[in-house]
C-alpha cells in the first residue's frame, strides 16, 4: 500500500480514453481503498480489484466508506465520483466530472443559446418519444400537444393493464401525502429517475441548470433528460407498485425503479442518447485540458503577460 499516495500521480496521457473504460461502476456496503494503481473493494464477498484508469464513473451507494488514498488515485485518474442512493436513484452530490475539459459544457450551452439549435434538439428528444413519427416541422407548442396526449394515452393503458384507478396526474411538491397512492408512487418514481439523470449528466461535464425544453431552476437539464424514460421506466413501475401493495407503494416504487434501471442499463442508454443530443460524436478523448484565454478573434494561451499588446 503507497504510504503517500499524492506523491506520484498518474501520467495523464497514457490513461485510457473514455470510451475505452468502463462506464460506472455502482459500490454500495462496502470499503474502497488503494493498493498501488488499483482500487480495493472490500465487501462481505471478499476483495475486488479495479484498475482506475479503466474506470470512468464511481457511484458510491449506501454504506460506503472510502480511503484518502482511494480518493487521490480516483483524482489522479479522472475518475468521475458521485454519491448516490440505492442503485443509484438518487443523486446527492458528486466530485470533479470525467471531462477536464470544457467542451461538453460548452456545447450544452451553445445549443441553448441558439433559438434554432434548441428547437432543434428539442423536436430531437421529443422524436426519441414518437418512434415512427415526423416531428421536424412541428413548434414547440405543437409537441407539447402531443406529448401530452401521448402521456393521457399511456396513464390509461397502465391503468387497464394493472386494474389501479387512474383520473389524472396531480401531486403538490410541498405535501406529498396529499396525493392518491399512484400518484405518490409517480412522484417517487420520478425523483428515483431524477437522480440517476443527474448523476449522469455531472459525470460527463454538462450543466444540469442548461436545459432545452425545461429552464429556470438548476436542474431544468435533469427533468430533460428524465423525461425521455418515463413512459418505459417510472410510469410503469408505479402502477405495478400500486398494484402490489397500494398502501406502501411509494416506498416499494423505489426498488421496482431500481431493478429497471439495471435491466434496461438506463445509465449507458443516457450516456449515449446525451452525446447524440448535444451533437458530441463522443466521449471527451482529451482528458488533459490546455487552459486558455477567451478572446474575441481567437483563443489565446495564458500564464502570459499581455501587457505589451
Amino acid at each position: 500500500m503507497s504510504e503517500n499516495p499524492s506523491s506520484t500521480p498518474l501520467d495523464r496521457i497514457a490513461l485510457s480514453k473514455v470510451e475505452e473504460r468502463i462506464s460506472f461502476l455502482y459500490a454500495e456496503k462496502a470499503t474502497i481503498n488503494r493498493d498501488n494503481n488499483a482500487l480495493t473493494i472490500h465487501d462481505y464477498r471478499g476483495v475486488a480489484h479495479v484498475p482506475a484508469a479503466d474506470l470512468a464513473v464511481l457511484l458510491l451507494g449506501p454504506g460506503t466508506r472510502v480511503t484518502y488514498a482511494a480518493m487521490a488515485l480516483l483524482g489522479d485518474a479522472g475518475v468521475s465520483v458521485v454519491w448516490v442512493g440505492e442503485k443509484g436513484i438518487r443523486y446527492y452530490a458528486h466530485g470533479r466530472p470525467l471531462a477536464k475539459t470544457s467542451r461538453n459544457a460548452m456545447a450544452q450551452a451553445a445549443i441553448v443559446t441558439n433559438q434554432r439549435r434548441r428547437l432543434f434538439c428539442a423536436r430531437q428528444m421529443y422524436a426519441m418519444r414518437f418512434p415512427g413519427e415526423d416531428v421536424s416541422r412541428l413548434s414547440m407548442a405543437q409537441l407539447r400537444g402531443r406529448e401530452g396526449a401521448r402521456m393521457k394515452r399511456i396513464y390509461s393503458e397502465h391503468s387497464a393493464r394493472t386494474g389501479v384507478y387512474w383520473s389524472r396526474r396531480s401531486y403538490n411538491p410541498a405535501d406529498f401525502d396529499a396525493g392518491d397512492p399512484i400518484n405518490r408512487a409517480l412522484t417517487a418514481a420520478n425523483a428515483a429517475l431524477y437522480g440517476v439523470a443527474h448523476a449522469v449528466i455531472v459525470s460527463l461535464g454538462f450543466n444540469p441548470a442548461l436545459g432545452i425544453v425545461h429552464q429556470g431552476t438548476d436542474r431544468a437539464f435533469v427533468y430533460d433528460l428524465a423525461d425521455l424514460y418515463k413512459a418505459e421506466i417510472t410510469i410503469p413501475a408505479a402502477f405495478d407498485a400500486v398494484a402490489g401493495a397500494q398502501m406502501d407503494a411509494d416506498r416499494y416504487v423505489r426498488h421496482f425503479v431500481r431493478d429497471k434501471v439495471v435491466e434496461k442499463r438506463l445509465l449507458q442508454r443516457m450516456v449515449k442518447d446525451l452525446l447524440f443530443l448535444m451533437e458530441i460524436d463522443s466521449e471527451a478523448e482529451n482528458i488533459e485540458a490546455e487552459l486558455r484565454l477567451w478572446s474575441d478573434l481567437e483563443t489565446v494561451a495564458s500564464g502570459i503577460n499581455w501587457e505589451e499588446e
